[in-house]
């Protein structure tokens, strides 16, 4: 028979930090078992009884109340070496494989890949995967961008970044835009459903329908859109889109019109219905800026929700899906809220501007 330990020496600190851990909903399960072990010793209950009481060992007990003595609340918080296998790849080697991956392109390649990294370093792709996954590395994507060398860009980034941020009273701030050549495309067989274990399928290949654009504005406040399905997409279409605007809202309303620098929107027959129409203020978009017009999220969300996906036999089976889905949307829209300032848009494009010099 064990002869009963004497109660561990515990002070009032001690046992209040003990108890705060053991309280705590993100404490380790581990930090929490030790601290009970810890407190039950302290209330001079025996060895064996506390590892019957908490289902662990004897020789657990002892060795966390050995530490506790040894090094106080941080030696029951201290991870002792693990003694598995030991790492095989120095750091000397892992700083070699990232900066060859941030620095250097394989033979013959745009980009490394796993098992291309793998060979010219001498380990496995599975430790060239590793070190990636701990690096947040994917040398595999690839994200376009394109910055403006509009003149005019500072002046016009203001502009509508103001309207987004503090838009004028009695005025509705539309974003206005044309999303062109929309297929109507129809897939030669039906695809087969979505079942458990697989998606939904699609055949790769398909017949054309003609194209369709629209054009769209969405209500900065309200989040709706007005939309216009046309044949073609020129400035006639435009207007008759611009008079569909101007009957949709009451006249004494102010319409300030977001839009890009496509030619269109400033064709001489354009300007001269605006000059006549005077409740009309047309902001212009910097060149390369598509970005900066909110309707083009809404255009993402048609293209993924209604028509990437969608087979169409006829052009108005295209009209009809894009108009139902103008409806459903409206029901229930949100608007899109911008909050970036444009100072802190042309610190980001400077930092850009600076590292592509850098790089080049």
């Amino acid at each position: 028979m064990w002869t009963t330990a004497p109660a561990l020496a515990v002070s009032a600190e001690q046992r209040q930090v003990l108890e705060k851990w053991i309280r705590a909903h993100n404490a380790p399960r581990s930090v929490v078992m030790r601290s009970q072990i810890i407190l039950h010793a302290a209330d001079g209950q025996a060895n064996h009884a506390i590892a019957e009481r908490l289902g662990i060992t004897r020789t657990t007990v002892l060795l966390w109340r050995e530490r506790f003595r040894e090094g106080g609340l941080e030696g029951l918080r201290k991870i002792a070496p693990g003694r598995g296998r030991k790492p095989v790849i120095s750091a000397a080697k892992v700083d070699e494989i990232v900066h060859a991956t941030l620095h250097a392109k394989p033979p013959g390649a745009t980009q490394w890949s796993c098992r291309s990294m793998a060979q010219a370093m001498g380990v496995s792709p599975d430790t060239v995967n590793r070190i990636w996954r701990a690096h947040q590395l994917q040398p595999h994507r690839v994200e376009t961008f394109k910055l403006s060398n509009d003149p005019r860009f500072s002046e016009k980034l203001v502009d509508v970044v103001g309207l987004y941020l503090n838009p004028p009273e009695h005025a509705v701030v539309l974003c206005v835009d044309e999303k062109s050549q929309i297929q109507a495309l129809q897939r030669t067989q039906p695809g087969l459903p979505m079942k458990k274990g697989r998606c939904g399928t699609m055949t790769h290949d398909y017949k054309r329908h003609g194209t369709a654009s629209l054009f769209a504005a969405l209500e900065l406040l309200e989040g709706k859109v007005i939309g216009q399905v046309h044949r073609r997409h020129r400035h006639q279409e435009f207007l008759t889109f611009l008079r569909q605007l101007d009957h949709q809202f009451p006249a004494d309303l102010d319409l300030h019109l977001i839009l890009d620098n496509y030619g269109t929107h400033s064709h001489p027959t354009v300007q001269a219905w605006l000059t006549k129409h005077r409740r009309f203020q047309l902001h212009f978009i910097p060149t390369s800026s598509s970005w900066l017009n909110l309707v083009e999220r809404w255009f993402a969300e048609l293209t993924e929700k209604a028509i990437r996906r969608g087979s169409f036999c006829s052009l108005a089976d295209l009209v009809a899906a894009i108009d139902d889905f103008m409806d459903a949307y409206n029901q229930s829209s949100k608007p899109f809220v911008w909050t970036a300032t444009a100072q802190q848009i042309s610190e980001k494009i400077a930092r850009c501007r600076a590292i592509t010099r850098t790089e080049h």
